[in-house]
């Protein structure tokens, strides 16, 4: 077995060297061998994707039920001054005017 890196971009390993470059078959991202350690920054994307940083504004596209609460957050609900969840790209935190603590998955929001 070869110790070509996985992607850093999508992290799947149908990857292949080309000369000093790693290409990712998957996705098309292209590294040098020794970057694989400076871009696994994980990047947030919503459902249209847009990049997500630390403190956006999102919408929600889709009637959600919430778990532990009875009161369903609805579409159009803002949640400001989100906080992005540590190399997890498919979740995000942030609070509602009614509903505290939220951890939502970024295919059901949008950028605000």
């Amino acid at each position: 077995m070869s110790n070509v890196p996985a992607c850093p971009q999508c992290t799947l390993e149908n990857t292949y060297a080309d000369g000093a470059l790693m290409i990712c078959a998957d996705c098309g991202f292209e590294w040098a061998a020794g970057d694989a350690d400076a871009t696994t920054a994980v990047v947030v994307r919503d459902s249209n994707g847009n990049v997500l940083v630390a403190g956006d504004t999102v919408t929600v596209i889709k009637d959600l039920k919430v778990k532990g609460s009875s009161i369903p957050l609805k579409q159009g609900t803002v949640i400001r001054n989100i906080r992005l969840v540590q190399d997890d790209a498919e979740h995000i935190e942030g609070n509602s005017d009614k509903i505290k603590g939220l951890v939502l998955k970024t295919c059901f929001l949008r950028k605000a």
